[in-house]
């Protein structure tokens, strides 16, 4: 009896060891695995999709003749991996040049290039994907700069992402072939940057708007310099009533001829945004109203706190102002949708 029961400890003790060393081997492959674990799943909280067609509306980013990096909304599959996809829907291909060349737009990832690997860091936000070497066949110092925004800005639209590393090759290298850095995790930062005062102490974003081939109009991020101590409402609205930073991109806004800016207040998450008008039937037009509201709502989405705008007419409200138009406009969920 006392044999039989030795026996029984010894068995129990052996299993107990070989299913801990299934575990650590588990562990092991886990952790020296080639196979990165790809983190944004179909069932993650707060993505805006599509349920009825099974596709997600998802930010990606591309570049017209200009240079500029545009945000494109475009609906894609839900399904594991969406991040990666979303990647890989911006990787240059006859297919998707046939479909951006009507709008002006081409891809920003070099053509043949590949995704081996994604992972998430969920205590940082830090996201690190990995390309093949093709990544490093931009042509120019500008198409480089717009590849690295681009992959930044697409996959920091996913809320768990924060920063994202890129990696060439399984290696961090520090900057890619015309020396654009990548050695560290990047965050969103300066977006079609434009020059601007030599003395500048902060810089807000910007949407402004191009026409193409007068058929097709989209809005554009652009980071423009500012005197102002630190980025705020006001100076952001103040950029766009000025107009395009610069006459040689060819950009404009909706903020008609003779409306100039008188103030800006937030109140309970409304931005209310009180200007003067030479010519108050130019306003009388629901989609002068929406455009300059949208354009409004746009340039203000950099900042938290605000969630609708409403326009003043010299302190008084649209219908005070015996315009009947509906008076104010949640912040857009997208600015260019294809």
């Amino acid at each position: 009896m006392k044999i039989k029961k030795t026996l029984l400890i010894t068995i129990i003790f052996v299993l107990c060891i070989n299913l801990a060393g299934c575990s650590l081997k588990d562990g092991f492959l886990k952790l020296f695995s080639k196979e990165e674990e790809e983190i944004i799943r179909s069932d993650e909280e707060n993505l805006l999709t599509e349920e009825d067609e099974g596709l997600r509306k998802t930010v990606l980013y591309f570049q017209n003749s200009e240079g500029l990096l545009v945000p494109l909304m475009r609906k894609i599959p839900w399904e594991e991996g969406i991040a990666k996809l979303a990647l890989r829907n911006m990787i240059d291909s006859p297919s998707l040049r046939e479909t951006l060349s009507p709008i002006g737009l081409t891809p920003i990832i070099p053509v043949g290039t590949e995704i081996t690997g994604m992972s998430i860091d969920e205590e940082t936000g830090i996201c690190k994907v990995d390309f093949t070497e093709n990544l490093l066949n931009c042509e120019t110092e500008k198409s480089e700069e717009n590849l690295v925004k681009g992959i930044v800005y697409t996959l920091t639209e996913f809320p768990a992402i924060k920063k994202v590393q890129i990696v060439v090759g399984g290696k961090i290298l520090p900057s890619l072939k015309h020396g654009i850095g990548i050695g560290e995790p990047l965050e969103r930062e300066d977006i079609n940057l434009v020059e601007g005062e030599e003395n500048a102490r902060s810089k807000v974003v910007v949407y402004y708007k191009e026409n193409y081939n007068q058929e097709y109009e989209y809005y554009i991020p652009v980071t423009v310099p500012t005197l102002a101590p630190t980025p705020n409402i006001y100076t952001a609205i103040e950029q766009l009533f000025e107009g395009s930073p610069s006459e040689t991109l060819g950009l404009y806004t909706d903020i008609p001829d003779g409306l100039t800016l008188q103030g800006v207040e937030v109140r309970d998450g409304t931005a209310y945004v009180d200007v003067f008008a030479d010519k108050l039937d130019a306003l009388k037009e629901q989609f002068v109203i929406d455009g300059i509201t949208k354009n409004i709502g746009l340039t203000l989405k950099q900042f938290d706190d605000i969630e609708k705008v409403e326009l003043l007419i010299d302190g008084k409200t649209l219908e005070e102002a015996g315009i009947d138009i509906k008076h104010y406009e949640s912040i857009p969920a997208f600015a260019n949708e294809y």
